[in-house]
């Protein structure tokens, strides 16, 4: 069947490292789908922090992770279906889906995804709120089930856990019985004791270290350099997963036997988005969306993610 696709697009690409002033809305050509691949028509995309870490610099200057300029970032994806290459066999034209791509490239009209990183959209959910799933979620669910193992009765804190991650990973850790709390600004308390923290602390008011005790894991959402409060709040042979950069003494976790993983990126599996799906579809997750913006207006939601205190997900509309 011949598809007649249209020979640009519109994208959202930076050619220079900068602020989100350098996100330009540009014609660009349509990607043309290899073999192995699927072309999907994006409905939106989400924003999520790496996304404004390779813009400014920041993972150049700490991680040495260099893009091909001028370039399309976004990762999170969720559209419909518009193309297979040869030997794709699971998914066809008109399929809705959601994922990641593999090499950035969400903030566009089309985009080029592999299909063992996408999976049937939820139905439960529109494209809006699908695009703010994939990275957040499966990093949530990797470092709960896949990292380790939280078993009901365990303590599991969430440091920024009302952000993309952390308030996936608060649902994810009530759904498996443990004790949750949740540190996040004051604002957020009630919506974090409506998805179920057990103990709320305020970290602008209150340290964390003052108030929680014997935890079994940490999973740190906000990362930077002063970690050790952490580390003190763990139960002698507990574990604390980052999920961003962050500083950790390793004498002090040596000295109480604590486990410090690094950070490890990962592209989630079509069966693992299909699980995520399951969630989200039962009601056992819900997704928080906190601010939608037009495709043309990404800088704003670079803005907003790169703050630090958007609750839930950023999401670009992309699809009007």
């Amino acid at each position: 069947m011949t598809i007649n696709l249209p020979k640009t697009m519109k994208a959202i690409r930076f050619h220079t490292y900068g602020g989100p002033e350098v996100l330009q809305l540009e014609d660009v050509p349509v990607p043309n789908v290899q073999a192995g691949e699927v072309l999907v028509r994006v409905h939106a995309a989400g924003v999520n922090p790496g996304d404004w870490q390779i813009r400014s610099g920041l993972a150049h200057r700490k991680f040495g992770i260099d893009v091909p300029l001028p370039t399309i970032p976004g990762y999170d994806v969720s559209g419909m279906v518009e193309a297979v290459g040869l030997s794709v066999t699971t998914f066809q034209r008109g399929d809705a889906v959601y994922g990641m791509t593999t090499h950035s490239a969400a903030y566009a009209q089309y985009t080029i995804a592999d299909p063992s990183h996408l999976a049937l959209k939820p139905v439960s959910i529109d494209h809006i709120q699908a695009a703010g799933v994939p990275m957040s979620a499966f990093t949530a669910w990797h470092a709960l089930f896949a990292r380790t193992r939280v078993v009901a009765g365990q303590t599991v804190l969430v440091n920024g856990a009302a952000g993309g991650v952390g308030h996936f990973a608060v649902q994810l850790a009530k759904g498996q019985g443990a004790r949750v709390i949740g540190v996040a600004s004051g604002r957020h308390e009630a919506f974090l004791r409506e998805l179920g923290v057990d103990l709320f602390i305020d970290y602008t008011t209150t340290p964390v270290e003052q108030v929680a005790h014997d935890v079994d894991l940490v999973i740190d959402t906000v990362g930077g350099e002063n970690g050790d409060r952490l580390l003190s709040v763990l139960k002698r042979g507990g574990m604390l997963i980052p999920t961003t950069w962050g500083q950790y003494s390793a004498s002090q976790a040596a000295s109480a036997s604590l486990i410090v993983e690094d950070v490890v990126l990962l592209l989630p599996t079509t069966a693992q988005l299909a699980e995520i799906g399951k969630l989200i579809d039962t009601g056992s997750v819900r997704v928080e969306v906190s601010m939608v913006q037009p495709l043309a207006e990404a800088y704003k939601a670079h803005e907003r993610s790169e703050s630090g205190h958007a609750r839930g997900k950023v999401v670009l509309r992309v699809m009007e």
